[in-house]
């Protein structure tokens, strides 16, 4: 009875294990049908980013990188070697010229003092008045950049004990093959990298006759005149300065990124019963985000902005007689005149 028993119950397990091998079989058929009807499936194609061409104002910049810096550095030396016993200014406050900005004890007024202090406070007292000690003045008007004295401390007739500037003005580095293009009382525009949101204007006021070699590179320093100084403006601080180049108003514009140059030629892509067509335009001035159209299509035409897919196949394909891809010039015949 019992091996009759243990061989139903082996059956038994069996016929389960047969079971659940079969439903796992059939669950993986499902999945690998579902993933070949969706790999057959035909993909849905993106639509097509259009723009269309737009009367507006395109200003040509060219940027470049600088840092603030301090139209005049200045480090006031003490007029004593010496211990400073008071200091009035703090980084950052304005000061006028000839304003006292600290006071200082000679080596032989520190070493009385030092000594009168033993013998009691009359006696301080006295030699204070006896000896006064030495003002430290501000050569200029202008600015504290460096004010971290402190009271106690010691200098020497070459140490500086202030820095001070008279203001903050922008440096930019500019390539030699761009010095050409940049004039005295140019508009610049000034963006920190600490303040991106934050264009300052200025106007460039020198421009350097040395130049100066920095990674390998040539360049010449152009100092840029901030129309007002921003309370956040600190030395040292990088900036991006785009110095205004040209101007155009009331002009056809399209974005840079709707228009592929080949071969020394410009192209927009259209869409023509279907088909994507390339026509061949003529640009003129042109900045990072915007560029000027002066022929080959109207104001109110849609263009296509082409991935590289889409270029190439419209070039490839060609067009009307003439040019170097089958062109003539594109779009209508004195479009944009």
């Amino acid at each position: 009875m019992k091996k009759q028993e243990t061989e139903r119950n082996a059956a038994c397990v069996m016929r389960h294990a047969d079971h659940a091998l079969r439903v796992t079989h059939y669950a993986l058929l499902c999945v690998i049908a579902i993933a070949l009807l969706t790999s057959c499936a035909p993909s849905k194609e993106k639509p097509l980013q259009t723009v269309k061409v737009t009367k507006g104002n395109i200003l040509a910049q060219l940027p470049v990188t600088g840092a603030v810096v301090p139209r005049n550095r200045l480090g006031i030396k003490p007029p004593v070697a010496g211990r400073i016993e008071q200091v009035l200014v703090a980084e950052g406050q304005h000061v006028k010229k000839g304003e006292v900005l600290a006071w200082m004890s000679s080596s032989e007024r520190a070493a009385l003092l030092d000594a009168a202090r033993e013998k009691g406070p009359d006696e301080v007292k006295y030699w204070e008045d006896v000896y006064k000690p030495a003002p430290i003045v501000a050569p200029l008007a202008g600015f504290i950049i460096v004010g971290t004295v402190q009271p106690g401390q010691f200098f020497s007739l070459s140490d500086d004990v202030l820095v001070m500037a008279d203001r903050l003005i922008v440096q930019a580095q500019v390539d030699e093959t761009d010095i050409g293009r940049v004039k005295l009382n140019q508009n610049a525009t000034i963006k920190l990298d600490a303040y991106p949101d934050q264009a300052i204007p200025g106007i460039v006021e020198q421009i350097a006759y040395e130049s100066q070699t920095i990674n390998n590179v040539t360049v010449y320093m152009v100092n840029i005149l901030p129309g007002s100084v921003p309370a956040f403006f600190r030395s040292g601080m990088s900036a991006t300065i785009n110095f205004e180049m040209d101007e155009r108003q009331g002009v056809l514009t399209l974005p840079v990124t709707a228009v592929k140059k080949a071969n020394g030629r410009s192209y927009v892509f259209t869409q023509q019963n279907g088909k994507i067509k390339a026509v061949q335009v003529q640009t003129g001035l042109e900045n990072n985000d915007s560029l000027e159209v002066l022929s080959g299509v109207a104001e109110g035409d849609t263009v296509i902005i082409p991935t590289k897919k889409i270029a190439d196949d419209a070039l490839a394909q060609g067009g009307p007689r003439g040019g170097p891809f089958g062109f003539l010039g594109g779009g209508r015949r004195g479009a944009g005149r």
